[in-house]
């Protein structure tokens, strides 16, 4: 199913509307999202429910606020970034458990101030780049928030579910040195629906 699913977003404007969706910070509706990518709304309506049957986005109902008139009580489909993950390998390869046997044995053994040594040579290269840019190719999904730049997503979600202490702090090593190259502060600020680091000018600490 993966490989269909993201065959879905070979086609541009699927490709487009599941852009926008998934970078949006609420539940997108079938107009907002038609406005977005400047198509009719038949038409998003028709890509957006094919990227849910694929398991791509999510459908919730409720009613729009605002609305008043005839109909408006009636519930309106919007949409969000699904939680479901899609990894297309040919021939097929078994990364995770690699990865997963490797933290249990790393946690049993305390070498967690090693593994944030060797992440600290990995991180993101600017090499000239602003900070946000860096961060977008890696899959972090960056956003600012006032004067807080946050990230929308963890590249490490699987494994920092199940072993936050040790893949957390390393995702914080990885990412401390690139972001003071580039004037920012990089710290520990978990929430639900993000990544567990955030950035702050450093002058404004």
């Amino acid at each position: 199913m993966s490989i269909e699913a993201v065959a879905l977003l070979q086609d541009p404007v699927r490709k487009r509307l599941y852009d926008y969706v998934a970078a949006a910070d609420h539940d997108v509706s079938r107009d907002e999202a038609a406005e977005a990518v400047e198509i009719k709304r038949p038409l998003a309506a028709f890509h957006l429910d094919k990227l849910t049957e694929a398991g791509l986005l999510d459908a919730v109902f409720r009613r729009p606020e605002g609305r008043t008139g005839p109909g408006s009580g009636r519930p309106a489909k919007f949409y969000r970034r699904a939680g479901a993950e899609f990894a297309v390998t040919l021939p097929a390869r078994d990364y995770r458990t690699v990865a997963t046997v490797l933290a249990e044995v790393i946690e049993h053994e305390g070498f967690e101030e090693a593994i944030a040594k060797a992440a600290a040579a990995h991180g993101p290269a600017l090499e000239g780049r602003e900070l946000s840019e860096a961060l977008r190719e890696r899959g972090y999904e960056p956003y600012l928030e006032g004067d807080v730049l946050r990230l929308r997503n963890c590249p490490f979600h699987k494994l920092a579910v199940d072993f936050p202490p040790l893949v957390c702090g390393m995702n914080l090593a990885l990412l401390a040195g690139p972001a003071a190259a580039a004037g920012w502060t990089a710290r520990m600020d978990p929430a639900p629906g993000r990544c567990c680091v955030s950035f702050s000018k450093s002058n404004l600490d």
